[in-house]
Formats: C-alpha cells, sequence, structure tokens
C-alpha cells in the first residue's frame, strides 16, 4: 500500500460513521453513546462540528447566566458555519449534541451534577448517573466521534505548589494522548503556569499562541511565558490540526487565544484575590477536583464580578475562534479528498 492510499485510509478511520437513526437520536455501539441527529448528520458529510464541555454550564458559573451563556455560546458556532456539539453525560448515557431541554436541565441543577474527567467516565455511566464532563472527558468522547476541534473556557494544569501535593489536571495527560484541537485562553490564572507549559512538554503537546507569541493566563493577555508557537488565522489553525492528523502524532493541540483587550481584568487585581482565594483554600482544607471551582467562585467574588465577566467575554471569542477553525479545517479536508 503507498503512502497515499495509507493516509486515504487514516482519513477515513478518522471519521466514526453514525448507525441507523432510532427514536429521536442516533447511537454508537448499541446504545453506549448518543449523538444528537444534527451532529450525527453532520459528522457523516464530513461538515464542521465544534465539541463544548458541560462542567462550565454546571460548575463554572451561576444560574441563569450558566444557561445564557452556553446557548449564546452555540449560536456563535452556528453563526459562523458549524455545529455545536455539547458533551455530557445524562443517566448514565454519553450525549454528544445536547437539546434545549437537557441544558436546562444541567444549568438548574449545577453543581449537583458529578464533575466528571476522564477517569470518572465510567463510573457515571455504570450508575446511571449525571455527569458535567470537564477538558478531558470531553476530549474523550469527541475523539471517539472524529470531533477535531473542541472550544473551551481555560484548561487545568499544574496546581500552585503541584511540587508538593502532585496536583496535576488531567487536562494536561489527555492532551498528551487524544489528538483533538482545545481552543482556550490558556491556563486558568490560579495555577502555576510555567510549570503547566513544562509538562505539556514533557507530553508532546504543541501549544500554538493564536496571534501572540505569548502564552495567556485566562482572565489577562499575559502570563510572561512563551508559545511553542505562533498561529495567525484559523486556516494556519487547520493546517496545524491536519499536519498533527496526517502524521498520526497522536497528541492533542493547545491553541492558545488571549481574552479580548477590552474584558482583560487587571492582572495585579486578579492575582491579589487568587493569593487570598489560595489561603482560603488552605485554610479550609479544600482540594482536588472540588479546588478550581471554590477558587473560581471565591476569586469573582472578591473581584466584584470582574472574572466572571472576563470568563464570560473569553469563552465567547474562543467560541467565534474555533469555530472558524473547525469550518477551515472541514473545507481543508474536503479539499484533500478531492485531489486524493
Amino acid at each position: 500500500m503507498d503512502s497515499a492510499a495509507i493516509l486515504r485510509l487514516a482519513n477515513i478511520r478518522r471519521h466514526i460513521q453514525p448507525e441507523p437513526c432510532f427514536s429521536s437520536s442516533h447511537y454508537l455501539k448499541g446504545d453506549l453513546i448518543k449523538l444528537s441527529p444534527e451532529v450525527s448528520d453532520a459528522l457523516s458529510k464530513g461538515d464542521a462540528v465544534v465539541a463544548l464541555e458541560s462542567t462550565i454550564i454546571c460548575h463554572g458559573m451561576p444560574y441563569p447566566q450558566n444557561l445564557e451563556t452556553a446557548k449564546e455560546i452555540e449560536a456563535i458556532v452556528r453563526d459562523n458555519g458549524a455545529i455545536p456539539a455539547t458533551i455530557a453525560i445524562l443517566e448514565g448515557v454519553p450525549h454528544i449534541g445536547l437539546q434545549i431541554e437537557e441544558l436546562e436541565r444541567l444549568a438548574k441543577t449545577g453543581a449537583q451534577v458529578r464533575k466528571t474527567a476522564r477517569r470518572d467516565i465510567a463510573a457515571v455511566v455504570a450508575s446511571r448517573g449525571d455527569g458535567a464532563t470537564t477538558v478531558s472527558a470531553t476530549m474523550f468522547f469527541a475523539s471517539m466521534v472524529g470531533i477535531s476541534v473542541f472550544v473551551t473556557g481555560g484548561i487545568g494544569g499544574v496546581h500552585r505548589h503541584g511540587e508538593q501535593t502532585m496536583d496535576v489536571s488531567s487536562d494536561l495527560t489527555e492532551l498528551g494522548k487524544t489528538p483533538v484541537a482545545v481552543v482556550s485562553a490558556g491556563a486558568k490564572s490560579i495555577l502555576d503556569i510555567p510549570r503547566t507549559l513544562e509538562y505539556l512538554e514533557t507530553q508532546g503537546v504543541c501549544v500554538a499562541g493564536y496571534r501572540t507569541n505569548e502564552f495567556p493566563a485566562f482572565f489577562t493577555e499575559k502570563s510572561g511565558c512563551k508559545v511553542s508557537c505562533s498561529i495567525d488565522s484559523p486556516e494556519d489553525a487547520a493546517r496545524l490540526i491536519e499536519a498533527n492528523a496526517k502524521l498520526n502524532l497522536r497528541t492533542g493541540i493547545l491553541i492558545a487565544v488571549p481574552v479580548p483587550k477590552e474584558h482583560s481584568a487587571s492582572g495585579s487585581f486578579v492575582e491579589s484575590a487568587i493569593q487570598r482565594a489560595l489561603a482560603e483554600a488552605r485554610e479550609q482544607n479544600i482540594k482536588g477536583s472540588a479546588e478550581t471551582p471554590f477558587l473560581l467562585s471565591r476569586v469573582n467574588q472578591l473581584t466584584g464580578g470582574a472574572s466572571l465577566a472576563s470568563n464570560i467575554a473569553l469563552v465567547k471569542n474562543n467560541a467565534n475562534i474555533g469555530s472558524k477553525i473547525a469550518v477551515c479545517l472541514a473545507q481543508l479536508r474536503a479539499c484533500d479528498q478531492v485531489k486524493s
């Protein structure tokens, strides 16, 4: 088999074709995974699809802002020509693409829905529970069904004092083994960003700054750390993703998009709030998966809502750029198929 044939076969295998429609949704592998008809149809045609996480709905912000933001993000994806695929586990079934009533259910239930990383998936499914997927779990499901672009707010990372606690987010190891491009505003500034980038380098993850040479720090545009490469357009990003796929590097790509300048919070102001929140977390012995929601909530309180406003703005900006990237990637792959 020549190299061109091998590449064509790899391209085909990237897309898992859904089985025929049953009732209101498509299924893969029996009833293990449920795709919305819209997402299933888009994947089967090779159209642009953007994965979205559900932890931001349940654990990232309060109701009703979480529901309003989720609907607005999906609308932004659609306006740019892509199909949104919000991912969550409902009654033990992973859903790829949610209906409006399912979004409302998650938003109203909020923090009672289990925060679900990769390690938690089997337990939530086996117990027939509800799970709000984090970056790692969303990447896993997106890759399983052939979605190459995932938009989020910010990734997890190495926690401050992580050299002592060994508290490292599974987002980083997922990026090291799952070929999905994650569009985010960098890592949350409550984390140890230099160590986070060192860990990503160890995992072989390409960290690309979108129109910047500096890694953004979620609420702010700058972290003082450099990215491994810079890209200037959605077309550049699409070519990067496709090169990663064709070379079978089997790693994710982190596309770091700075928060829009007009929505950037003052670095010193946010840092002061972060330091106070970190001290309170230690005093209250808040650790593990509970730490990030606590810190984000407390920082928002201490900044008088400024951090939440920045959070919402940056997620919308990421959705705008990420959906453009997904459309360019779909067009690039369509052209490649025609040429082959």
